[in-house]
């Protein structure tokens, strides 16, 4: 007899509203997997947009899955079964990690539930100094900014561009961090930071006090005024925000420096950055379980922090998508599943 779970399962693309909490079948760990009962699992952008059935892109991009599917990448919980050929793993262990990803992009990797199965490259050992919600807020986030600025850590032929992200050395560079409240920003301006880096954070006003406690040297308002009419002089921009006008950063950039765009659909300057002398690049985030034991580290000393926007149960997911969609979000929304 099969057994079952909870989940949240979305039966057709849409609204928050369409987010199911019912039971479903639980899964059963294969070679190579390990089966993990989720404490608690996070919200990231791309769950968003594959709620929405990326209707952002061209119709021929969009997603053709086979519903019911079930959201969501990002986990935190403790091991329940271990397939074969695994190694390093055992019942009882308390694991975190970002699930299949992007291979399971437009279909989903079933993190919005009681029990997920993950490939055991892709988990790490959660760090014993934080709990399962901070834990599970952390993966994609982090390992975004440790990919773009601390160690790409695979071959894999990269989407956006015909040459390999290559991060440089911030030691004694000043970089600024635009969208420095949201996951990825707040965590990249703490990285950049270890890293040896003069810090700027942009964002609105009432991140400031939570920037500079996490390290951030400087701190920008863009409520009230544009970054790129205060900063000047700068190695690196990463850009965390997307959407249009990223070129404006390119005034501000010193010949030889660099513009890393984790969203970099919009950009348009790349005539005027080669004219300037700058690197612009950008990178896909791939599950890698041994980079987030690494990163793991930072967090269990507390030399890095994950800031958490708000926690939901599992079975109000609608509601935690809602609070998504708001935008003005610092750190993460997680929802805990037990």
């Amino acid at each position: 007899m099969t057994e079952m779970m909870n989940a949240v399962r979305l039966h057709e693309f849409g609204g928050p509203e369409l987010l199911r909490y019912e039971g479903a079948a639980r899964p059963v760990a294969e070679a190579g997997e390990v089966l993990v009962r989720v404490h608690a699992a996070s919200i990231n952008p791309p769950d968003l947009y594959l709620r929405d059935g990326y209707r952002a892109l061209p119709p021929e991009w969009r997603p053709s899955p086979h519903f019911p599917l079930i959201l969501g990448t990002d986990i935190s919980g403790v091991v329940a079964a271990v397939g074969e050929n695994v190694s390093g793993f055992s019942v009882g262990n308390e694991v975190f990690s970002m699930v299949r990803f992007p291979n399971d992009l437009m279909t989903g990797s079933n993190a919005y539930a009681d029990y997920v199965k993950v490939p055991a490259h892709d988990l790490a050992m959660k760090p014993a100094g934080i709990d399962h919600v901070r834990a599970a807020a952390a993966p994609m986030s982090l390992l975004t900014a440790w990919q773009f600025l601390v160690e790409l850590g695979h071959d894999v032929p990269n989407p956006f561009q015909d040459f390999a992200h290559a991060p440089i050395a911030l030691e004694g560079k000043t970089v600024l961090v635009n969208g420095a409240g949201g996951g990825v920003g707040h965590l990249a301006v703490q990285v950049a930071k270890w890293k040896g880096a003069r810090v700027i954070a942009v964002a609105s006003g009432k991140h400031e006090t939570a920037l500079r406690d996490l390290g951030a040297d400087a701190f920008i308002d863009y409520t009230r005024h544009s970054a790129e009419t205060v900063a000047q002089d700068l190695d690196l921009v990463i850009d965390a925000v997307g959407g249009s006008d990223m070129e404006r950063f390119l005034t501000v950039i010193k010949k030889g420096g660099a513009l890393y765009l984790v969203n970099p659909l919009a950009f348009s300057g790349h005539a005027e950055a080669v004219e300037r002398g700058i690197t612009v690049s950008t990178t896909q985030v791939r599950s890698n379980g041994a980079q987030l034991a690494k990163a793991g580290r930072l967090l269990d000393s507390g030399t890095i922090r994950v800031l958490i926007d708000s926690v939901f149960p599992l079975s109000e997911t609608s509601a935690a998508h809602e609070r998504a969609s708001k935008g003005g979000i610092q750190g993460k929304i997680v929802l805990a599943a037990i």
